[in-house]
């Protein structure tokens, strides 16, 4: 039978090569991204899947050209003011995940806002990965467990990740062609499903989605078992 990833989480990359190969401006194809990214937001919720995780900037984008990097902060900075009463009309919870002391007041204040308003929606959990990486997610979970005095198990420190308000990824997509996960959830994605589309991000439509969920569940996921157990486990669930 079918089903629909719970959590699909996502490195959104391409965007400055569809760009480059139109002879445009990197920035252009951050722009080309957010409509992207839109269209699989809208997508995730029509098909059930409850949290997508994207990877939108990473903590090493910041040694991009100054250019590239001072066109995405206004492009977050439109894309709040524009796309975030829409997400909040559409039922999206928006939660954006990172470090944010080398952020600007403004840029902060409007994270912060639009999680405010959208903190009651319940049809979709976005989380948007700005200035993260996976390692200083463990990094800052394991100095916030030893400021508290706690000890650092894997209990512990799974509850102080910065995204221990869902569950881990079931399905891990990477657009653009490349087949790494570039510090990207490397504590939460312990078992995820990996998928890479040669798709540049700004072309990843529905049907690029739907091939992916659709690779997902030809997959046997064991999770350390092995295909016997997991025989055994869905026969007896079938006799209760």
């Amino acid at each position: 039978m079918s089903q629909v990833p719970h959590h699909i989480a996502i490195v959104m990359d391409g965007n400055g090569r569809w760009a480059t190969r139109r002879y445009l401006p990197r920035v252009a194809g951050h722009k080309q991204g957010v409509d992207a990214l839109n269209r699989c937001v809208r997508a995730c919720a029509a098909r059930g899947v409850a949290v997508l995780t994207v990877f939108a900037f990473s903590s090493e984008n910041w040694n991009r050209p100054v250019e590239e990097v001072s066109g995405l902060m206004e492009l977050l900075a439109m894309a709040l003011s524009r796309e975030v009463p829409k997400l909040k009309a559409e039922g999206v919870q928006l939660h954006f995940v990172g470090e944010r002391a080398g952020l600007s007041d403004k840029v902060s204040a409007g994270l912060a806002q639009a999680e405010a308003v959208t903190a009651h929606n319940t049809r979709l959990v976005l989380n948007v990965c700005f200035n993260y990486g996976g390692r200083w997610d463990i990094a800052q979970a394991a100095a916030r467990l030893a400021a508290q005095g706690q000890p650092v198990t894997e209990v512990s420190l799974d509850r102080a990740m910065a995204l221990a308000h869902v569950p881990d990824p079931d399905l891990l997509i990477r657009t653009g062609g490349e087949q790494r996960i570039s510090n990207f959830l490397l504590w939460q994605a312990a078992y995820s499903e990996l998928y890479f589309s040669d798709s540049l991000w700004p072309e990843f439509d529905e049907a690029e989605l739907d091939a992916a969920i659709a690779a997902f569940n030809r997959r046997e996921r064991r999770f350390g078992k092995t295909s016997a157990q997991l025989a055994g486990v869905a026969s007896a669930q079938k006799v209760a």
